[in-house]
């Protein structure tokens, strides 16, 4: 008897009369991504079982390391950053005694967007959502005593994000560090921006050309560090499901690969220092099965589609953080048990690094206390439960396996759309990604207010606790300070130098020339990360989105 048959015979023999007499739980089990699940997978439902393969092996859906965690758990990163360079160094230097083992930098607005913290758009919101940096004096207090040739540092930031690795490598000339020996990642990921996040400054054209000339540079100059993290985990934070999470993201990276190719570069000469950051959501399955799938349908498409033939271009190397969107104000001790859940799913996932969310980040910057409990969870993970002792330990389950068929097969469909509309630029401007996520977020919100998707705390199981607000809160001098010492920089550094340097910089954006060699030089005269995004937004323009309707 066939599969499909002896799965019919036990559907009509077994399961419809014990259905007759109970009701069902839900009217329909479907995956947040709406793939339909089994009520108990069998082979029948499973297309590559037979293609498994190896870990380390192509096309890597089992983990791009023969070894995985056997051999070394995941990077874990705690992404951390407020207020001052030394309020943020405080905080690097107590995660990495607790066992922290990478550094992940967040920038606060006026940074991620171009502007010094004395500057009227600067107003208000220095060093409240990440660390303000405005010049190369503040990268060498926000790193101090925190030898890079040690750690691994992720620094979330991408319009003007070939200034602030400009930045991280004139630290490490000043501590005695060689640019070959950094190791770490810039986001450097413009489209999501246009997409999702919406920290942009130039428009695309020019910003492609910053990424691409990270490409070229670093690697020669920068071999070990991560060119660009091609993000999906603000698609999903803006509402995406996880298979339009997977399709977004690579679309992205298509482009990005394209755009490498077309400025001239090998293909096998900058894919193996593309990286990917994904989100970690609820649905601890689907979760599982979004990584699996992203990493094969990755290595397809950079082997079939680019002609890469070194193994390491076809590896999807990720990030994972735990879902910011799914964290509740509302009874946050849930959130440890969320974030939990979340964190395993990244691990039996195969992720190359983690950050795990705070309990009380829906209410304000995490406590020094709730950043260690996230902490331990994944210390927890990794030296208790026993998951990371075995190399994908969910392979060869039917329904693990039949969710990464989908996944894939959902998400190809969905880069085709894009290929058809001639690309993730074009879909952009296009509106088409934005209106997806769009769609797909009101859904779920629809889903919240009917109650047919439960968010325990929120729409069921309520408490009437009252929460003391008692929060972290950014000191308003801290803005004061910082312009105080920036006052004091421009009145110290030499004017003339700044000004050649200043003029250089206008000549060398309107020409090809590769811009981090300047960028390098820029900011060890002293000049400041407004000063240079200035001259670019000068020559460059700013990007303006467009409307639909």
């Amino acid at each position: 008897m066939s599969l499909e048959n002896e799965k019919k015979r036990w559907e009509e023999s077994t399961v419809q009369p014990v259905i007759a007499k109970f009701k069902e739980r839900k009217a329909e089990f479907k995956t947040p991504s709406g793939i339909p699940i089994p009520r108990a997978a069998t082979p029948a439902d499973v297309d590559y079982m037979e293609q498994l393969g190896f870990p380390g092996e192509y096309p890597f859906t089992r983990g791009v390391q023969p070894t995985m965690y056997r051999s070394r758990f995941w990077t874990m990163r705690q992404y951390a950053g407020f207020a001052s360079a030394e309020e943020s160094n405080k905080r690097y230097r107590y995660l990495l005694e607790q066992g922290q083992t990478g550094l992940s930098v967040a920038f606060d607005l006026p940074t991620q967007i171009g502007y010094d913290a004395d500057d009227p758009m600067s107003m208000g919101e220095v060093g409240k959502v990440g660390v303000s940096i405005s010049s190369l004096k503040d990268m060498e207090t926000l790193f101090a005593g925190i030898p890079l040739e040690k750690v691994s540092t992720s620094m979330t930031i991408n319009s003007p994000a070939a200034i602030l690795l400009a930045m991280y490598i004139a630290v490490g000339k000043k501590q005695g560090v060689a640019a070959s020996q950094l190791r770490g990642t810039i986001q450097n990921d413009i489209l999501k921006e246009y997409v999702a996040r919406g920290t942009y400054i130039f428009p695309p054209t020019p910003s492609l050309r910053l990424i691409t000339d990270s490409f070229k540079f670093c690697e020669k100059e920068v071999p070990n560090w991560n060119t660009i993290s091609i993000s999906g985990y603000h698609i999903r934070e803006a509402g995406s499901t996880a298979v339009q999470e997977v399709a977004f993201t690579l679309a992205d990276a298509i482009a990005y690969a394209q755009a490498a190719i077309d400025a001239g570069l090998e293909v096998d000469h900058f894919a193996s220092q593309l990286s990917f950051f994904f989100a970690a959501h609820n649905d601890f399955l689907e979760e599982v099965a979004k990584f699996r799938a992203a990493r094969r349908l990755w290595a397809r498409i950079m082997r079939e589609r680019f002609g890469a033939k070194d193994p390491k271009s076809w590896m999807l190397r990720f990030h994972t953080q735990t879902g910011g969107v799914t964290l509740t104000a509302q009874q946050p001790e849930n959130n440890i048990v969320r974030v939990a859940i979340q964190a395993l799913a990244a691990v039996m996932g195969g992720t190359q690094s983690l950050h795990t969310n705070s309990k009380d980040e829906a209410l304000w910057l995490p406590t020094e206390s709730s950043v260690r409990t996230a902490l331990r969870t994944q210390q927890v993970i990794a030296y208790e439960s026993g998951v990371a002792d075995t190399i994908d330990p969910l392979a060869g389950s039917y329904v693990v396996e039949y969710l990464t068929d989908e996944i894939e097969k959902r998400a190809l469909d969905y880069i085709k759309k894009i290929d058809d509309l001639g690309g993730a630029l074009a879909a952009i401007e296009r509106g088409f990604m934005q209106n997806e996520i769009q769609d797909s977020a009101y859904h779920f919100q629809k889903e919240v207010e009917s109650k047919n998707q439960i968010v325990v705390g929120v729409n069921a199981f309520q408490s009437d606790d009252k929460i003391d607000l008692e929060q972290l809160k950014v000191n308003p001098a801290i803005e004061q300070q910082q312009r105080g010492r920036l006052a004091e920089l421009r009145a110290n550094r030499d004017q003339v130098k700044v000004n050649e340097l200043l003029a250089h910089l206008e000549t060398t954006a309107r020409s090809k020339d590769n811009l981090i060699p300047l960028f390098i030089d820029c900011v060890e005269n002293d000049m400041t990360l407004g000063e240079i995004c200035g001259v670019l937004r000068k020559v460059w323009g700013e990007y303006q989105p467009p409307v639909w309707g």
